[in-house]
């Protein structure tokens, strides 16, 4: 049972491990079809993963097809998919850079242009919530925004898309930005984008920048 999807997940998976957003066992990747959600198994390092290891639940959390128990923020995933209509793949990691503004309690201003094309807004934080309950889930819909990306209070990231692709996407160039805006802290007090000329950058870059479909 979806079979190509499993490949794509475990592509995902290995892309996070690539990119430095995980380490492990941390971190996972989860993308809906139909009434059913495939996520990475619990506890399975990334070197030890392979694609038939993805879990099959449904939308109250029963596993349909798998051998392995399905990862512990299932739960998470599942609250967002129940709550966001244009959600198709969420990712969850402890990326260093994004992470360290989460410990901050800190959302993550539109620095750069980079930022803006990708986001075009600040990238918000969660009040804290214990793992493993549908908690994690609800504090990210009370705060999130159009980035679809937010910083899990004292702990990490969630990051969704319409696909796996966006997803990954939006989870490379989260880390990027906000590693460069760390270090941009570093040395001074950036200012952050005028909001009129973020808007501006992100609807542009969402309507040129790319191949055409």
């Amino acid at each position: 049972m979806y079979e190509d999807l499993k490949n794509q997940l475990y592509e995902a998976h290995l892309n996070l491990e690539k990119y430095g957003l995980v380490a492990y066992t941390s971190g996972n990747v989860s993308v809906r079809v139909g009434s059913h959600i495939i996520i990475k198994p619990s506890g399975v390092p990334y070197d030890k993963l392979k694609p038939q290891d993805m879990v099959v639940i449904n939308m109250q959390g029963n596993v349909v097809e798998g051998d392995l128990k399905p990862s512990v923020d299932s739960a998470t995933h599942l609250y967002l998919y129940n709550n966001l209509d244009d959600i198709g793949s969420i990712i969850h990691t402890h990326s260093p850079y994004a992470s360290s503004f989460a410990l901050l309690n800190q959302p993550l201003p539109v620095y750069s242009t980079a930022h803006a094309d990708v986001f075009g807004v600040e990238i918000p934080v969660s009040p804290y919530a214990p793992v493993g309950t549908e908690a994690i889930g609800k504090a990210v819909v009370d705060v999130v925004n159009q980035a679809r990306a937010v910083l899990l209070s004292k702990h990490g990231v969630i990051v969704m898309g319409k696909d796996i692709q966006e997803a990954i996407r939006n989870a490379i160039f989260l880390e990027e930005v906000a590693k460069t805006a760390y270090f941009a802290r570093t040395m001074g007090n950036p200012e952050p984008l005028d909001k009129e000329e973020a808007k501006r950058l992100f609807e542009f870059h969402h309507k040129s920048y790319g191949q055409k479909k």
